[in-house]
């Protein structure tokens, strides 16, 4: 079962005076229920233009997304949908149980579900003596971690990560990759953006590279190694030629 489809998506964007730059280019993935799929391509590749038109922020000029086959042009898309974006943006003065009570009342949850729900997720997160610390008193990592469990407090089938590594230590890697693991054993399906390539790696079932908005690959991330190969090299190699791989 498919549960986000990239379908034939293009986007372009005007700068200056009618300049314009392709950001994405007949875009096509698809990322299959329970797998943990890694969004791969170098700055600029067109990575968070392709997210922000799957969550609905941003219209395509071509193509749709889907998520569990409904369009992410109506709101019910996102209704099993967790997101994490690559820099959290918070109301600084509430606290991390606030974060969480606001994001679960927001994603529909029952009340007394949603109290039983925070200390358990703080507690995975390594949050749970600072749950009632104002935000704008965390670390860049902890902003990081505050955010993946807010994108987690309903539950959601689906999750969308952009750059879920970004801004952790290695303590915040571990728990983040070990969190992911045990996710995908419970039949989550998890979609994510990275530079982190070892995290690829140990994560990944399959990939998608992008590069100046074109996917030049799309498959089981094993069958992208070639023999004497690691999984950065056969990644700058594909990005140097710049020519998809099948």
């Amino acid at each position: 079962m498919i549960h986000i489809l990239f379908k034939g998506l293009s986007k372009s964007f005007t700068y200056g005076f009618l300049k314009r730059q392709e950001a994405l280019k007949l875009v096509s993935l698809e990322i299959m229920k329970g797998e943990v799929f890694g969004f791969l391509g170098p700055n600029g590749a067109g990575k968070s233009t392709a997210i922000n038109i799957a969550l609905g922020f941003i219209k395509p000029d071509e193509g749709e997304v889907f998520i569990n086959g409904i369009s992410s042009e109506y709101t019910s898309a996102r209704k099993h949908l967790g997101y994490l974006p690559e820099n959290p943006n918070f109301s600084e003065h509430l606290t991390g149980y606030e974060l969480l009570e606001f994001s679960g009342l927001a994603s529909g949850m029952d009340k007394g579900e949603l109290r039983k729900g925070i200390e358990p997720i703080l507690k995975k997160m390594e949050l749970l003596p600072f749950g009632q610390r104002a935000v704008r008193t965390y670390s860049k990592g902890m902003k990081q971690r505050i955010g993946l469990a807010m994108a987690l407090i309903s539950n959601p089938p689906i999750l969308i990560l952009d750059e879920p590594m970004s801004g952790l230590d290695p303590i915040g890697r571990k728990l983040v990759t070990d969190l992911i693991l045990e996710l995908k054993k419970g039949g989550k399906t998890i979609f994510f953006s990275t530079h982190i390539l070892n995290d690829v790696e140990v994560l990944c079932d399959r990939i998608g590279v992008l590069h100046k908005g074109e996917v030049l690959y799309c498959g089981p991330t094993q069958d992208f190694i070639s023999v004497n190969e690691n999984l950065e090299d056969a990644f700058l190699t594909l990005i140097k030629h710049g020519k998809a791989r099948s």
